[in-house]
């Protein structure tokens, strides 16, 4: 792509920020490991367990990587702390393991684009130039209405075919924005589709 980073950042005025230490790498997967329950069987079970869905973006060097997942989870308050996995397999990994800095975009019902996007392997997820800019400090940010936090990866944990990612978050959308209830029904995945919540699914 022709643009650079400064061509569509946006000012830090409009950022929060607070520093990190440097990412470490630890394998959990022990060398030997027996008695597991089957695959198959494992994906079928949490095939029923519904999840928000989040877009993760980063740029090493070179081109930004985009992808969707299900598994972002906070861990912490102080420090705030968020996880997420990304498959060993996936196109986009090996640029993740090389970034410092990970973007991640919180996505609603009415963003189902931006999740098919991430989720679509084989393309240009950065080819609309129209769809996203840079942060002042270079990330790539799609453009959409939700939350958005910049985190710096803490540590990379190998667990069997994945690689979970801590991520301390340093900067954040506007916070009048966050504080804000969102009008757009939260974006789920459950059982390979894609789901939006609203009045309807409030059981108490």
């Amino acid at each position: 792509m022709s643009e650079s980073a400064s061509d569509h950042a946006l000012p830090l005025e409009h950022i929060m920020h607070i520093d990190t230490p440097t990412c470490h790498t630890v394998d959990l997967t022990p060398d030997s490991i027996t008695g597991s329950l089957p695959a198959d069987t494992f994906k079928a079970a949490f095939r029923n367990h519904p999840a928000g869905v989040a877009v993760i973006t980063a740029d090493p060097g070179g081109e930004p990587v985009a992808m969707t997942v299900s598994s972002l989870t906070s861990i912490s308050t102080e420090p705030p702390l968020v996880t997420f996995s990304a498959s060993a397999l996936s196109s986009s990994t090996p640029a993740l393991e090389r970034a410092d800095t990970v973007v991640i975009h919180m996505i609603a019902a009415d963003e189902l684009w931006l999740a098919k996007l991430g989720a679509t392997s084989g393309i240009d997820r950065f080819a609309d130039t129209d769809t996203w800019s840079r942060l002042a400090t270079g990330e790539p940010l799609f453009h959409h209405g939700g939350t958005w936090i910049r985190g710096r990866v803490l540590h990379r944990l190998t667990a069997g075919n994945s690689i979970v990612h801590v991520v301390q978050a340093l900067d954040a959308c506007d916070p009048a924005q966050i504080a804000q209830p969102a009008d757009a029904a939260p974006l789920v995945y459950h059982n390979r589709t894609w789901h939006a919540l609203g009045d309807a699914s409030v059981i108490a």
